[in-house]
Order: structure tokens, then C-alpha cells, then sequence
């Protein structure tokens, strides 16, 4: 299911080399979650929508997760699925909690290692991860500067895969190209949430991005403008 014209849920992501994009991709429940209470998350949504995932890395320059993300899933971040290059690797652990054994820092593909700069003086987690510096404010990383960072170390197109607290903080500040937000048909419950924005009291004032609509097997993705 597709709206007219609109058959292929990446026909957007196909920006040229080198041009600054930023796309966001979500898989939840129906309810709203991504993930268990205990932290389930593999997998919430189906075969079909790893398989466009794996596609949307391929298209990419890099693909970014946040610490939560790589330590709960130990994702690869490749695309063993599709046809095409692993993206590069870029985690962002701002107090460096992270192990280096985990598979997101395995040889391979470009892995960039993004930490706070109160931490200047820590050596790399390995000889071919790149250790990225960024200014913290509030104790986060202001998605803008990230962004802008990763551009200055030739990441231009960039694919924000998670968590939920790293793909709300893109939305809201409004950083992101395009949002995909992939929805299952399964009923979690109570878990982590997904996409969080600031509350509105009056529906006039919700975001309302315009959206084409994909069917991905049993999921449905949403394929969203969040700057419309």
C-alpha cells in the first residue's frame, strides 16, 4: 500500500554524495513501544522492514546510535541483507560506557567513537575507532552540533537508527530530512516509549508532518516530513 507515484519507501533518501541529510528510522509497536519493560526489542517489527532498514544503511555515508542502543542490542549496524557498503559506525557514548567488544566497534567498516570533551584525554577504544569529540549542554549533545560535526568528518548523510531518546531529541529539534516510522501489529503493553516530542494541549498545535504511507509485509511504514 502506497500513496500514487510513491512505490519505493527510500525514493527519498537518494540525495547525492556529499549533500548534508539526516533521516530518522523507528520500528514500534502499535501501542507505542520499541522495546519491552526489560528491554526486548528483537525484533518489534518483521523480515520486511529489517530488509528496507539494511537498505536505508546502504544508501547512507553513516549510521548513528546512542550508547542505550548499542549496549542493549549489540547491533552490527550492516547491511548483510541488501546489496551495497557497510555505512560507517558512529556511537555516541558521552561518558564512555561502553565496551570495546562489542560488534558496533568490530574492524570493518569506519567506526567513530563520539564522547563529551570534559573527557579529552582517554585513548581510543581501538586502533581504527575514531574518538570524536563534542560539547555537551544539559549533559546531552545538541543534535545540531552533532550532525555538524560528523559533516566535518565527511559524514554528510547520516541515518539516525536509534534509540528513542536520540530519534525524539532529532525531531524535536527539528535536524531530520525525512522521520520513517515503521509501526507492527503487536500490542506490548508497557515498555520504552518511541518517538517523544514536547506535550500540546490543543490537537491545533500537534506536530502534523505530511506522509506517504508503505506496507512493509505485515508492518505499515510512515514515511514522514517532519519540517512540513
Amino acid at each position: 500500500m502506497t500513496l500514487p507515484g510513491h512505490d519505493d519507501p527510500c525514493a527519498a533518501l537518494r540525495v547525492p554524495q556529499g549533500q548534508p541529510f539526516a533521516v530518522a528510522q523507528m520500528g514500534q509497536s502499535l501501542d507505542g513501544f520499541i522495546a519491552t519493560r526489560t528491554g526486548a526489542s528483537h525484533y518489534v517489527t518483521g523480515q520486511e522492514s529489517l530488509v528496507h532498514l539494511h537498505r536505508m544503511r546502504a544508501l547512507l555515508d553513516g549510521v548513528v546510535v546512542g550508547w542505550r542502543t548499542a549496549l542493549a542490542d549489540d547491533p552490527q549496524l550492516t547491511v548483510g541483507l541488501v546489496e551495497g557498503e557497510d555505512p560507517a559506525r558512529v556511537i555516541v557514548d558521552l561518558d564512555e560506557r561502553l565496551r570495546p567488544d562489542l560488534r558496533c566497534f568490530r574492524p570493518g567498516a569506519r567506526v567513530l567513537h563520539v564522547v563529551g570533551d570534559d573527557r579529552p584525554n582517554r585513548q581510543p577504544l581501538a586502533s581504527h575507532v575514531e574518538r570524536i569529540l563534542v560539547p555537551r549542554r544539559d549533559g546531552r549533545v545538541e543534535p545540531a552540533v552533532l550532525l555538524q560535526t560528523l559533516r566535518e568528518h565527511a559524514l554528510a548523510r547520516l541515518l539516525i537508527e536509534g534509540g528513542g531518546a536520540l530519534v525524539s531529541a532529532c525531531v524535536q529539534a527539528s535536524v531530520l530530512d525525512r522521520l520513517h516510522i515503521v509501526v507492527a501489529p503487536l500490542l506490548i503493553g508497557e515498555g520504552r516509549p518511541g518517538v517523544q516530542v514536547t506535550p500540546v494541549d490543543e490537537l491545533s498545535d500537534a506536530l502534523r508532518p505530511s506522509a506517504v504511507i508503505h506496507q512493509l509485509g505485515p508492518d505499515v511504514l510512515f514515511d514522514l516530513d517532519p519540517v512540513s
